[in-house]
């Protein structure tokens, strides 16, 4: 919120692909650009889902690894979507001088993939219809597909590969950790599947 009236901590921050080509001292933006977001609307959006996801992901973390492995994990998992997911962009945009991203979305992605990942059959809302939800993996699905057509086109100011990346690495780093939960993935999906036909 302080670099919203501070231009100089937010231009500092961003994730500017061009700069870090050509300035290996500015390789921090992989990390700080997910602390800065583009006003109230963002920092909401991300921060709900964040604390909607979050929850299920520490507890399942603490209860594998203990308190204080589980939340040193848990950070691995967060920070690591962020800076991981901005890497495909890095590569992509290192040659554009105008690129530029934001958001913690890398990081809330790798967070709501790892609670898919444990809990596929979760119901999954949209914010604009309330009362509609759809079971985690398919939402998971539309969200991966969606995401990456939309990086592909490049139509919006929206990095939609900060989210198809944070997603991948949340959904196979919490696989890492909980090994289990991958043969529990598919058979909670195949229980899902024969309740409803």
């Amino acid at each position: 919120m302080y670099a919203w009236s501070n231009d100089q901590l937010m231009q500092s921050w961003t994730m500017r692909p061009y700069a870090v080509a050509r300035d290996s001292r500015q390789w921090y933006r992989f990390l700080t650009s997910g602390f800065l977001h583009a006003d109230w609307a963002h920092l909401a959006f991300n921060m709900i889902a964040f604390y909607s996801f979050g929850g299920i992901v520490l507890a399942i973390l603490q209860a594998t690894f203990g308190l204080v492995m589980g939340n040193a994990a848990f950070l691995l998992l967060y920070l690591g979507g962020i800076i991981l997911s901005d890497l495909p962009t890095y590569f992509r945009h290192r040659d554009d001088r105008h690129y530029n991203s934001l958001g913690a979305s890398g990081g809330v992605s790798s967070i709501i993939f790892a609670a898919v990942l444990y809990a596929p059959t979760i119901g999954i809302g949209f914010p604009l219809l309330p009362g509609i939800a759809i079971p985690g993996f398919l939402w998971g699905g539309l969200y991966l597909a969606y995401s990456w057509y939309m990086g592909r086109r490049q139509g919006d100011n929206i990095n939609h590969d900060a989210h198809f990346y944070g997603a991948v690495f949340g959904f196979v780093l919490m696989l890492a950790f909980v090994p289990s939960a991958g043969v529990a993935f598919f058979e909670q999906i195949g229980v899902y599947i024969q309740s409803k036909f």
